[in-house]
């Protein structure tokens, strides 16, 4: 509107229908963070039944909070206080990626199945969205970016001397699992930090490993929530060297076991079916087969069990006999033993068998096999497998086996396993039962706990730079570790390769979990969609807005806050709060009519007090910095 000029009728008319509407939505442009300017779905969907029906859980009160909502079975669309809480986890990332030195990346999300099948990796069964373009180009949507990132910097580095290289992203990845649960745990589309890291010899590489662990500790740290570091299993990424970053709840899928004594923490998965005893044995009770190897964990068995697996070919049945109650240390009650299935795939890999451990009834499916195939050229076989804290029979009996198959003695082929194959150690196959004695100190007892993996470190060595030529040019005398000499010939060798992975998408998940409480959600400080929330009564607006003015003030330690100007009761914005987990709460109330106190809540640390708005900044920061 230009100067000394006054709006027409109609222009009046239109300014005044444009407030209206402004009011109407309760939107305010003062720059204040206010809830009536974010969408917050909450309030619409009821708790779930604790008494009788399915408890509560973090996925339930992520949904409930307004934080995301299913769009399709393992794929959640994020709404803003969802988006909020999963920028601050990646600011968080970011933070610690750049203390490495590490430059952020972002790669698209197709990837070529071609690349997949040079590397390896692209089989049949595989959990990839696969697809053909127009011109039948085969694409494949990214699980993950080995391939990708090792074809990009294998094409643009050529001298050792580029090197060490870190290069991150944090971006969508895809993988068709056949059974999404748990939410934003486990689905079809996920958000994940992906770090890669390049040097020229081992040495480097390993220096590299350590340096991202640490920072990846001093992440964790951050979050103040309990966490264990783990030795875990490369599994198809490949490498010999891997940790992983666990969160212990009862949603995790992995068995991670630590000792009270020394430092020995890793996942069940990394069992190799061999014994690993650090002192004599000096059991000789009957059932119990001793050796110089014999483990200490366990007692002497009360009973055998025997627990069954068969070969993806179906022609090999694997039979495991173990201690199926045996006495634990100086207890005088028997303890339950259960077999460690990845201990028992170990050693069924050396022994050159394929097992398959999804089928349910594995005898029924040899026996209908070795019935259609007796007269094969390749025989029907049976393969007994002995833990070491069971008595190997001369021949357990097969009658009922090979009636059930139709089958004589002489239809099959059966050997026995008491060792690891090429190997004198004995076997060890089932799973730590608390209070077992740690097998690397022998002082400290064993406890198992069910965990969420955050985070997996890998040292891959040469697996993908070797078959993707990757490769830089070396002066040998820096391989060796001398002065470089300008005479000698350069070589060339594959870079060594480091992946380090962040679940950033169920990180929030599983954040939530650990922390939740029959009120709700309840997020540590460095992720909570705001750390602070203003709540204010019937009539005290104004004092609100002062109250947020005062923490957000550029002259002291600013927080970030948000306003509760919903037209709800106080009871109502409250419980809301709670729900959605805000750190702090601040409350404009009765308090400040009375007396002009604010009640500051933090349900955390189990504190509610009364603050004069003169040292409330101080007072909030204080709770801030123990979350």
């Amino acid at each position: 509107m230009f100067a000394g000029l006054r709006p027409s009728p109609a222009s009046r008319r239109w300014l005044v229908l444009a407030h209206r509407r402004v009011r109407h939505c309760g939107l305010h442009y003062d720059g204040r963070s206010r809830t009536s300017n974010f969408w917050i779905p909450t309030g619409g969907i009821k708790k779930q039944s604790t008494d009788g029906g399915k408890a509560e859980d973090a996925n339930d009160l992520l949904i409930r909070g307004g934080f995301l909502r299913q769009a399709y079975s393992g794929i959640f669309h994020l709404l803003p206080l969802g988006l909020r809480v999963q920028e601050k986890v990646e600011r968080l990332i970011d933070r610690h990626m750049r203390s490495l030195g590490a430059s952020k990346v972002s790669l698209s999300s197709f990837s070529s199945q071609e690349l997949w099948e040079q590397s390896g990796r692209l089989k049949e069964g595989s959990e990839l969205f696969r697809f053909n373009d127009r011109r039948d180009t085969r694409f494949l949507l990214a699980p993950t970016h080995e391939e990708e990132i090792t074809k990009l910097v294998g094409s643009l580095t050529t001298s050792y001397k580029s090197l060490p290289l870190r290069v991150y992203q944090i971006s969508r990845k895809y993988r068709d699992e056949p059974r999404p649960r748990q939410g934003l745990l486990r689905g079809r589309e996920f958000v994940m930090k992906d770090l890669y890291t390049f040097d020229y010899n081992v040495p480097e590489a390993l220096k590299t490993y350590e340096s991202v662990k640490t920072a990846y500790m001093n992440m964790f740290n951050e979050l103040k929530i309990p966490y264990l570091v783990a030795a875990a299993d490369s599994g198809n990424m490949g490498g010999s060297l891997s940790h992983e970053f666990h969160f212990p709840s009862s949603k995790g899928e992995d068995q991670v076991v630590s000792c009270s004594h020394c430092d020995h923490v890793y996942n069940e998965e990394v069992a190799d079916g061999k014994t690993h005893s650090f002192h004599e044995s000096e059991s000789s009770e009957p059932g119990f087969q001793t050796d110089e190897k014999a483990p200490v964990a366990g007692g002497p068995t009360i009973s055998t069990g025997m627990w069954s697996a068969i070969s993806h070919d179906g022609n090999t049945l694997l039979r495991v006999w173990y201690p199926k109650f045996s006495m634990q240390n100086d207890s005088s009650e028997p303890v339950e033993r259960q077999v460690n299935s990845h201990a028992v795939k170990a050693v069924a890999t050396a022994a050159g068998v394929d097992l398959d451990l999804s089928v349910e009834n594995p005898v029924h499916k040899w026996t209908t096999h070795a019935h259609s195939h007796k007269s094969a050229t390749q025989k029907p076989r049976v393969l007994d497998v002995y833990d070491s804290q069971v008595r190997v029979y001369q021949r357990p009996p097969l009658s009922d086996l090979l009636q059930d198959a139709g089958c004589t003695a002489a239809d099959i082929e059966y050997s026995m396993l008491d060792r690891f194959p090429g190997a004198e150690n004995k076997l060890s196959l089932v799973r730590v039962h608390d209070g077992d004695k740690c097998l690397r100190c022998a002082h400290g007892s064993l406890t198992s706990h069910t965990a969420v993996e955050m985070g997996h470190t890998f040292h891959l060595g040469t697996r993908y730079s070797e078959v993707l030529h990757a490769s830089v040019t070396v002066n040998p005398t820096v391989l060796e570790g001398s002065p470089e000499s300008g005479s000698a010939t350069e070589q060339i060798v594959p870079m060594q390769m480091g992946c380090h992975g962040i679940g950033v998408s169920r990180m929030i998940s599983a954040v939530a979990d650990r922390l939740a409480d029959s009120k709700g959600l309840n997020w540590p400080r460095v992720v909570a969609p705001f750390e602070v929330v203003v709540v204010s009564g019937k009539g005290l607006d104004a004092v609100a807005d002062q109250v947020y003015d005062c923490l957000t003030s550029p002259s002291s330690v600013p927080v970030d806050a948000v306003l509760d100007d919903r037209d709800k009761s106080m009871g109502w914005k409250l419980g809301d709060a709670d729900l959605i987990g805000y750190p702090v709460i601040v409350v404009v109330g009765n308090g400040w009519k009375k007396q002009q106190t604010l009640e500051v809540q933090c349900r955390r640390l189990n504190l509610r007090e009364d603050v004069r708005l003169d040292r409330l900044s101080e007072s909030v920061q204080t709770l801030l910095v123990q979350l």
